[in-house]
């Protein structure tokens, strides 16, 4: 039997217009100490973010995501923060901003394959 170890995941969002609050989930983003696993998951749909907002900047939705997966791998694409430790990574990846790419509050969870639980959560939240 595996062993159920502690995860923490967000579910990333995209917000064209900060100040209206509207979001679209497009991803999700799990930790795993224990599993030693920070990834995340991201789809975009172009047409739902053209009705939500039709003048949005889709190659610069696409460069943060790609570079929040970059920074997930710890690889050198991911600067400075990707350096970090991976406890770290996700700290920052899911602190609190007012930006277009904005994460949901931190919820936490047990699990026995983070991968599989990533994959889980990405179908029901963002599919």
């Amino acid at each position: 039997m595996h062993a159920r170890n502690l995860f923490d995941y967000a579910v990333i969002r995209v917000v064209p217009r900060v100040e209206r609050e509207e979001f679209i989930n497009v991803g999700v983003i799990l930790f795993c100490k224990e599993e030693k696993f920070l990834q995340s998951k991201y789809t975009i749909d172009l047409k739902r973010l053209h009705v939500l907002s039709p003048d949005l900047d889709l190659e610069t939705v696409i460069s943060n995501l790609k570079a929040m997966e970059q920074i997930c791998m710890g690889s050198k694409e991911g600067g400075a923060i990707g350096a970090l430790d991976i406890a770290s990574r996700f700290r920052w990846l899911t602190a609190t901003r007012s930006t277009i790419i904005q994460t949901s509050k931190v919820h936490p969870g047990y699990t026995d394959n983070a991968a599989g639980t990533l994959e889980k959560l990405f179908v029901e939240l963002v599919m």
